[in-house]
C-alpha cells in the first residue's frame, strides 16, 4: 500500500456530499468506487469488529478462489451496504486511510451513496415508510385512543408477534411508548410564557429542539432537561415548530426528504442562531444531523452553516459553564454506581465524555463508561432481517453490565438504552443522564 503523503497525519476532514451530481447515483462509477474502497478495506480489516458490515464484506471475499472484492458479485455488495447504518465510527476511531489521506475512503458516506441509489431505483418498502418517519407515525398514534392501543398490542405477546409477520419488527425489539400529551402541548403555557420573557431579553440563551422523540415518545426527557437548565439559570425555549431533523431518511438513502426538513427547521433555528443562541437537542442523533451532516449536504448554505455552528450537545454545554465556574453544584443526592454507555452518534462529534464529567462532579457518585454500539441504531435493531446482528452488537456492553455491581446504567440516546434493556438479564434499570442530573439536584 501507498505511503502517507505528507500532512496525512492530520486530523480527518470531510468532504462535502455531491449529492446533487448525476454521477452520485451513477450505478457504474458507485461500483468502481465501491470495489476500490473495499479493497483497502480487505487489505486493513482493523473494522472487522465494529458492526456487521466489515464481517460480510471480509467473508464475501474470501470466499472467493482469488480472494479478490472484483470476484464478488455486484449483487452480493448489497448485503454489506444494507449492514451499515452510518454510524460514522469507522470514519473516526479505526480508519487510517480517511482524508487528507491519498486513499481518501470515507465508508459511511460511500455508504450513503449506495443508499441513495437503492432509494432512486427501489424506493421504499411499507417496513421503511413507517420506521424512517417517526414525526407521522407519532401524530397518529398521539391519538389518544391510538395511542392507548397501539401501547398494548406493544406490550401483548399476539401484537408483537402480528407486526413481525406484517411489518417485519422484530418480536424481541423494544418498542417506545407513544404518549397522547406530548411534551409540547404539556409545555405550551410554559413556552408562551417562557418565550415573551426571553425575547425581551438581551442575553442569549438555549433553544431546545424537542425531537420527534423527545416529542411523543419520551417527553420527560424534556422536562427534565428544562428543569436542570433552569437550575443553572440557563434561558430555554422552543422554536415555534420544528420538523424531525432527518436523520432516518438520510440513513434510508432519501436525501430528499432530508432536504424537505431542512427547509423546514433552518428557517426556524436561524433567527434564534443569528441572535447569539445556542441549540441543543436530548438526542444524540439530532445534534450530529445539525452539526455535521447537514453542513456537508448543503455546504454554501450559509443559514445552515450557523445553525451548525450553534449546536451543542447539551452536557457539553454545561460542561463548558462548569469551565467558567458557572455551574450550579448545589446537588442533595448522589447516585452511586453509574454504568454509561456512550453512543455512536455521539462519541463521533469528538467533544470527549462530557455527560460523565458533569455526573461525576455529583458527591459519592461514579461513573464507569464504555464506548461500544448498542446496535439498536436508528431503525436497524428493530428489523427481524438485522435483530440478531443488532444484539451481537451489543454483546460487550451486556458483558459489562453483568459482570459489574451498577446501581443504574445510562445513555444520552434513550434508544440504545432500550436495546440495553431488551436485552440485559440483569436486575438493574435505565435513566437518561439528564434525568440522573435531575434527580441529584432534587428537583
Amino acid at each position: 500500500m501507498s505511503e502517507y503523503k505528507e500532512g496525512s497525519l492530520e486530523a480527518p476532514i470531510r468532504h462535502p456530499i455531491e449529492w446533487e451530481k448525476d454521477n452520485f447515483t451513477d450505478p457504474k462509477e458507485l461500483f468502481d468506487e465501491l470495489k476500490r474502497v473495499f479493497d483497502v478495506c480487505n487489505g486493513c480489516r482493523r473494522c472487522f469488529n465494529l458492526c456487521d458490515s466489515f464481517p460480510k464484506l471480509f467473508d464475501l471475499i474470501d470466499e472467493t478462489p482469488t480472494g479478490d472484492v472484483h470476484d464478488v458479485e455486484e449483487e452480493k455488495l448489497w448485503d454489506v451496504i444494507d449492514n451499515c447504518y452510518l454510524c460514522d465510527i469507522c470514519f473516526k476511531t479505526k480508519c487510517p486511510y480517511v482524508p487528507p489521506h491519498e486513499f481518501n475512503i470515507d465508508f459511511p458516506h460511500l455508504m450513503l451513496r449506495a443508499k441513495a441509489l437503492k432509494f432512486k431505483q427501489k424506493g421504499a418498502n411499507t417496513q421503511e415508510k413507517i420506521l424512517s418517519n417517526p414525526e407521522k407515525l407519532g401524530t397518529f398514534i398521539g391519538i389518544p385512543i391510538v395511542a392507548g392501543t397501539v401501547n398494548a398490542i406493544n406490550k401483548s405477546k399476539v401484537g408483537r408477534i402480528v407486526a413481525e409477520k406484517t411489518l417485519g419488527i422484530d418480536r424481541e425489539a423494544p418498542r417506545p411508548k407513544f404518549y397522547s400529551q406530548s411534551a409540547r402541548k404539556k409545555l405550551s403555557s410554559y413556552q408562551k410564557q417562557n418565550k415573551v420573557i426571553q425575547t425581551q431579553s438581551n442575553e442569549p440563551g438555549v433553544v431546545l429542539f424537542v425531537t420527534c422523540y423527545g416529542n411523543k415518545n419520551n417527553p420527560e426527557i424534556v422536562e427534565d432537561t428544562i428543569a436542570c437548565y433552569e437550575k443553572n439559570n440557563i434561558p430555554i425555549i422552543f422554536a415555534d415548530t420544528e420538523k424531525c431533523c432527518g436523520m432516518p431518511k438520510l440513513e434510508l438513502g432519501d436525501i430528499d426528504s432530508v432536504a424537505k426538513a431542512k427547509d423546514a427547521n433552518i428557517p426556524e433555528l436561524y433567527p434564534w442562531a443569528s441572535a447569539g443562541w445556542k441549540i441543543i437537542s436530548p438526542i444524540p442523533s439530532c445534534v450530529l444531523m445539525f452539526k455535521q451532516e447537514l453542513p456537508l449536504l448543503f455546504p454554501d448554505d450559509k443559514q445552515v452553516s450557523l445553525v451548525s455552528e450553534a449546536f451543542t450537545d447539551p452536557f457539553d454545554y454545561l460542561f463548558q459553564m462548569e469551565r467558567a465556574g458557572k455551574l450550579n453544584k448545589d446537588f442533595n443526592t448522589s447516585l452511586g454506581s453509574i454504568f454509561y454507555q456512550v453512543p455512536c452518534h455521539l462519541r463521533v462529534q469528538s467533544i470527549g465524555l462530557k455527560t460523565r464529567d458533569i455526573l461525576q462532579l455529583i458527591p459519592e457518585t461514579t461513573v464507569t463508561p464504555l464506548e461500544k454500539c448498542s446496535g439498536h441504531d436508528g431503525t436497524y435493531g428493530v428489523k427481524k432481517q438485522y435483530r440478531q446482528s443488532s444484539v451481537k452488537i451489543a454483546k460487550p456492553i451486556i458483558r459489562k453490565i453483568e459482570q459489574g455491581n451498577y446501581d443504574v446504567f445510562t445513555s444520552d440516546c434513550p434508544m440504545a438504552g432500550a436495546q440495553i434493556d431488551s436485552i440485559k438479564d440483569k436486575e438493574i434499570s435505565y435513566s437518561h443522564p439528564m434525568s440522573l442530573l435531575r434527580k441529584a439536584y432534587g428537583i
